[in-house]
């Protein structure tokens, strides 16, 4: 079974019980088709969801978010995600000083015609300091 399938099956189950419901196919498969306007889900195809075997449709996943009261984004790909780009956001805004971030929004400032001629000095910068660090190790 895909790993991705076993941790929506996890994440799934728990937000299920988060909201008082049992994690049992017959109730996501009545919960789920009260609140879907598309086609019904069978209860192998709502069993399936939970086992870890597959994982709905977009659309089926929105209908699933908002019942369970869930961002769909939690329900996909789990919080540690959302975690994981908080952290890395983080370091960022710490490792840059105020005039890197003042050379940044100066940067976004500018049209792209101009963005794109800085981008090319800063590459070209960049690679010729790559060479020159290679050279002398």
């Amino acid at each position: 079974m895909d790993n991705k399938k076993v941790q929506f099956a996890a994440r799934l189950a728990e937000a299920m019980k988060a909201q008082g419901y049992a994690a049992e196919p017959a109730v996501l498969e009545r919960e789920f088709n009260l609140r879907h306007y598309g086609q019904p889900m069978t209860l192998h195809g709502v069993r399936k969801w939970l086992i870890g075997t597959s994982i709905p449709p977009y659309e089926k996943i929105i209908t699933l978010a908002k019942w369970l009261k869930v961002p769909p984004e939690d329900l996909t790909f789990g919080l540690e995600i959302k975690q994981k780009i908080k952290q890395e956001k983080a370091g960022w805004t710490e490792a840059i000083s105020y005039h890197e971030r003042e050379t940044f929004e100066a940067f976004l400032n500018l049209p792209p015609p101009q963005r794109k001629i800085v981008r090319e000095v800063i590459m070209a910068f960049a690679a010729a300091h790559l060479v020159s660090a290679t050279t002398k190790a």
